[in-house]
């Protein structure tokens, strides 16, 4: 099963000082977290700010390539979580049959921002995932231990010096 979700927001981890894309479902029950690098955080601000000045898919290479090869984007996918990282695809519809793109989590929800689209997302994805309480604004209780250990895992030992004890 699947859940129907839209980019809901844009954001800086604090903790992990790490930009963060988070999706939310239609009923407002569940929200997904998906920290992205900083170079990837780039290209998703600027969908951000241009998708309403330019319009869902307007003139690029992808909506050519698509309007060539007579291809619609049928849906988004993040199928899957291995090891902290997403693995999601995108759909294509064409003349007859449908095709699956395995893509970066990153271009996936760029296509979903240009195309105005929603993001499916797998159940165990969600299961899985640290979650976030958007009317408390931060993340469920069961999840700070979890979000706790891969800071530190993440962080680096030559930047513990620029911290004051």
């Amino acid at each position: 099963m699947y859940y129907k979700m839209k980019i809901y927001g844009f954001a800086l981890d604090s903790i992990a000082q790490m930009p963060v894309i988070i999706l939310k479902d239609e009923a407002g029950e569940n929200s997904l977290p998906i920290w992205i690098s900083q170079q990837e955080s780039v290209p998703v601000a600027l969908e951000l700010i241009n998708r309403d000045l330019l319009g869902a898919g307007s003139g690029d290479l992808m909506t050519a390539l698509m309007q060539q090869l007579q291809l619609k984007i049928e849906y988004i996918a993040v199928e899957s979580l291995k090891e902290g990282i997403f693995n999601a695809s995108v759909r294509f519809r064409g003349k007859r049959k449908m095709h699956r793109v395995e893509v970066k989590v990153t271009e996936a929800m760029l296509a979903a921002l240009k195309y105005k689209l929603p993001v499916m997302v797998h159940e165990d994805v969600v299961r899985e995932a640290p979650l976030l309480d958007l009317k408390e604004g931060k993340f469920k209780p069961d999840n700070d231990a979890r979000r706790f250990v891969d800071f530190l895992e993440k962080l680096d030992p030559a930047a513990m010096g620029k911290y004051p004890m």
